[in-house]
């Protein structure tokens, strides 16, 4: 439930001091990247993540209580039995601590490899009342995972898709469940949509060419992460080769109308202006000077001013249980 927003996959975990989010992302990468480009400093972002995933709180709100539903279900232990939950990419904890709060006898761990956001996530749950529940742990994904001990419900979101092998990571995740435990990997969904189709400057469409640029991003991230597979992206596959069972695959929406809040407009510019320097020799000159307009803060037609600026996103859960 982490969010990322990483240009075209939506919102973030984060998971090394440099790793391989592009601008504008939310999500992190479970080892170093080499590529100049794709270096990023996790810490940095930190306020920056930390906006993002407070933005998503109403979806990350209804995926925990489909998941409290799930505990209840035939073969679950029940919410009040979930005595231990894992977010595993938890970047600066805002879904750490709403898991606190879905699963109020539960000891909440957040496992990121970036200490910067593991500082964050104590001192929101301090200011939460929370800290007493809530705990971190410094760890990349999946090696260092072993000290972590069992869990009745493991969260992870947008963090495995940075992992080369992501059939493995679903696998070493799932052998920390308890008996009758839920593994609930967040992969996939709808990018973020926040403009129009015709904005009035440039010629129609940039949201549409952005995404495609990102999708090239990410193609290439996956083809030069270490150990990367040539897997087929079916999760509910990887799950069941984990040995887990009873599938169960549901999408949550994220829907800011416009007028957006100032707090919106603010993550949005900041979201466009990692674009436009992650992407600036993927561009056109005319995109590139469209995109300087919009992240400019005194011209009218920029997105802390426009009227007609949304945000639209859609995150895809899989869920499995232990045996």
């Amino acid at each position: 439930m982490s969010n990322h927003p990483h240009p075209g996959h939506g919102q973030a975990a984060r998971q090394h001091t440099h790793t391989h989010r592009p601008p504008g992302g939310n999500t992190p990468a479970a080892h170093t990247h080499t590529s100049e480009d794709m270096l990023v400093d996790w810490e940095t972002l930190g306020p920056f993540l930390e906006r993002g995933a407070e933005l998503h709180t109403p979806l990350h709100e209804q995926a925990a209580a489909w998941l409290r539903e799930l505990m209840t279900a035939a073969g679950g232990t029940g919410p009040d039995a979930v005595r231990r939950v894992l977010d595993v990419g938890s970047g600066p904890g805002v879904v750490t601590c709403l898991l606190a709060r879905a699963f109020p006898d539960a000891e909440v761990v957040a496992v990121d490899a970036t200490e910067g956001l593991l500082e964050r996530a104590r001192a929101r749950a301090d200011r939460l009342g929370l800290a007493d529940r809530v705990r971190t742990h410094l760890a990349e994904v999946p090696d260092g995972l072993d000290a972590l001990g069992g869990a009745d419900l493991i969260w992870s979101s947008k963090a495995l898709h940075h992992v080369g092998d992501q059939r493995g990571a679903v696998a070493a995740l799932a052998g920390h469940l308890r008996p009758g435990g839920l593994l609930a990997v967040s992969e996939g969904g709808l990018s973020p949509r926040f403009l129009p189709r015709d904005i009035g400057i440039g010629r129609p469409g940039l949201q549409a060419r952005l995404d495609a640029v990102a999708e090239e991003w990410f193609t290439q991230m996956r083809a030069e992460l270490p150990d990367a597979t040539d897997d087929v992206e079916d999760w509910p596959a990887f799950l069941a080769d984990a040995g887990l069972r009873a599938p169960l695959t549901r999408s949550f929406l994220l829907d800011l109308p416009a007028p957006l809040s100032d707090a919106a407009r603010e993550f949005i510019s900041a979201n466009l202006t990692r674009s436009s320097e992650a992407f600036a020799d993927r561009l056109d000159a005319d995109d590139l000077g469209v995109l300087t307009r919009l992240i400019d803060p005194e011209d009218p037609a920029g997105v802390t001013r426009r009227p007609d600026l949304f945000l639209l996103a859609a995150q895809t859960v899989h869920t499995a249980r232990a045996q």
